[in-house]
């Protein structure tokens, strides 16, 4: 650690010859002048000028030693100490400005994320509702060909069932001629003959 010096600049030895000298001179003077400061007490001031001397004295000896191992290391302890909350509080700042920034960014990716899966999900409907529509059409479809299918096998069976009945109304009638007029009436004209009256006798459909 440096020598000790006074804050006026002075080297410590300049200053401890000073100190020494006025601590010796007070203490001279204190002993010189006890009659004196007897009567200054008696009258009411107790006051002792050597001695304030070398309280002056003393002090300019030891107050730059307690400045250099006391007041200048407590200082520097402070000056570190604010220093340090100042750099923790720093800290602190910047960390509340950084989450206050992660939080706005949270906050916006969070409204990003519930804007696309609300589109997400209202794609899905209007996907949903499409594929309804072409099922549906579908279906539609499907329906009204197995109906005309039905319709087509129902008038296909009609028409079967029609030429049966033709056949068998033919063959009654050849039969029944055949037992009126006594002789044979199967024939390819007489059944053409009477199929052409069936038709003209048919009641339309």
């Amino acid at each position: 650690m440096s020598t000790p010096t006074k804050k006026s600049g002075l080297p410590y030895p300049v200053v401890l010859i000073i100190g020494v000298i006025l601590m010796m001179g007070g203490y001279f003077i204190s002993q010189k002048t006890h009659e004196f400061q007897e009567k200054l007490a008696n009258q009411g001031i107790p006051l002792d000028f050597g001695l304030t001397i070398a309280v002056v004295g003393v002090l300019m000896i030891l107050f730059p030693v307690l400045n250099s191992f006391y007041f200048k290391p407590l200082a520097d302890a402070i000056n570190e100490r604010t220093h340090a909350l100042e750099s923790t509080f720093g800290e602190a700042e910047t960390l509340r400005s950084e989450m206050t920034k992660m939080k706005s960014d949270y906050e916006q990716r969070l409204a990003a994320t519930e804007a696309e899966a609300r589109s997400q999900i209202q794609a899905q409907i209007r996907e949903a509702q499409n594929l309804r529509q072409t099922l549906m059409a579908e279906a539609s479809s499907k329906a009204d060909e197995m109906v005309k299918r039905a319709q087509q096998e129902i008038e296909a069976e009609k028409q079967k069932v029609l030429g049966q009945l033709r056949r068998e109304v033919v063959n009654l009638t050849i039969t029944a001629s055949e037992r009126i007029l006594g002789e044979n009436m199967d024939s390819d004209k007489n059944r053409r003959l009477v199929t052409e009256f069936i038709d003209t006798v048919e009641v339309p459909r």
